[in-house]
């Protein structure tokens, strides 16, 4: 078994330790509110159960950590891996029983994600997998859809915490909208980019996603025969980023989607 082999079992483990306890509370989900800084981000008790659970796991590894809730953790290691992990991505969808949410896991290297891991709740489903591993749904092989025509496709997107509603955002959202069939907003990153790995849609387009919210899902993705396109957000660690399957193609000037 391989480094990165041995690396992927520990990730699945944290990840289905995660199910397991979010199984536990899904009757009393805890306290939440929603956050001074950010008004629109909703905070939970639950995310800091979990990424206590994921942190166990990870520290001993002794690779650095980026994590949505308490972020870097600096760790004497002079490798340029990282993990980047979101506890519970669609914490709103967990708290008011909406969709799916999931438990997300991330290996990168500098800026190249290397494999992802990913718990589905409450489906229990675990995704993983990256550009050299292939990508998975439990045991079974996933794959991108081979949609060409991007007007008779799939778009998967959302409106995160951080998103500017001003009229040129607005502008740029409507310009990607409408160069596809259907729209579909699943209320968190991770499962959205799941569903163009499993070729259940046919791209993904976010702006001011942060990057926890999407690592472990774009090395999915990749594994999966996807691609994806990503440009640095307004704040740090956040990015405006386009997913698509190997075929579908959108057009970029200064990081604005071409009209």
């Amino acid at each position: 078994m391989s480094e990165y082999e041995r690396l992927i079992e520990l990730a699945k483990n944290a990840v289905h330790k995660s199910i397991s306890a979010l199984e536990d509370i899904v009757r009393d989900k805890g306290g939440h509110h929603f956050d001074l800084e950010n008004p629109k981000e909703m905070k939970a008790e639950v995310d800091l159960l979990l990424e206590g659970i994921i942190l166990n796991d990870l520290r001993a590894t002794g690779i650095s950590i980026l994590s949505e809730e308490s972020g870097r953790q600096e760790i004497e290691d002079e490798s340029v891996l990282q993990w980047i992990i979101d506890p519970l991505d669609g914490t709103v969808n967990f708290i008011r029983s909406i969709c799916s949410s999931g438990v997300s896991i991330g290996l990168w290297k500098g800026e190249k994600p290397i494999f992802g891991v990913i718990g589905e709740f409450p489906s229990r489903n675990i995704f993983w997998g990256g550009k050299t591993f292939g990508a998975f749904l439990n045991d079974h092989s996933i794959n991108v859809s081979d949609s060409k025509i991007i007007g008779q496709s799939i778009l998967c997107s959302g409106f995160p915490s951080r998103y500017d509603f001003s009229t040129k955002n607005f502008h740029e959202i409507h310009t990607m909208f409408s160069k596809f069939a259907k729209i579909r907003m699943l209320g968190a990153a991770s499962i959205s980019i799941l569903q163009v790995a499993q070729g259940n849609a046919d791209a993904y387009f976010e702006k001011e996603i942060m990057i926890w919210d999407i690592a472990a899902a774009l090395a999915i993705l990749e594994g999966a025969g996807g691609k994806f396109k990503m440009f640095n957000g307004k704040v740090q660690n956040s990015h405006d980023i386009f997913v698509s399957n190997s075929v579908l193609t959108i057009e970029y000037k200064d990081n604005q989607v071409l009209s």
